[in-house]
């Protein structure tokens, strides 16, 4: 069994985990000017690629 022959530093571990942050959430503007996230409906109409999916939300 491989085991490690020093202990790992704090920086080095930190350096190692740098690439596992999240990136920030896209969004996409359509054609009404409004934001919503990409190859996702649009809850508030029901839209999906220019199709009505939903049934839109009643405020």
């Amino acid at each position: 069994m491989a085991v490690p022959k020093r202990k790992t530093s704090p920086s080095r571990a930190g350096m190692r985990r740098s690439h596992h942050a999240l990136g920030k959430n896209a969004y996409v503007e359509d054609d009404k000017g409004e934001l919503h996230r990409p190859h996702h409906i649009n809850l508030k109409s029901g839209v999906y690629r220019g199709k009505q999916i939903l049934k839109p939300k009643e405020d």
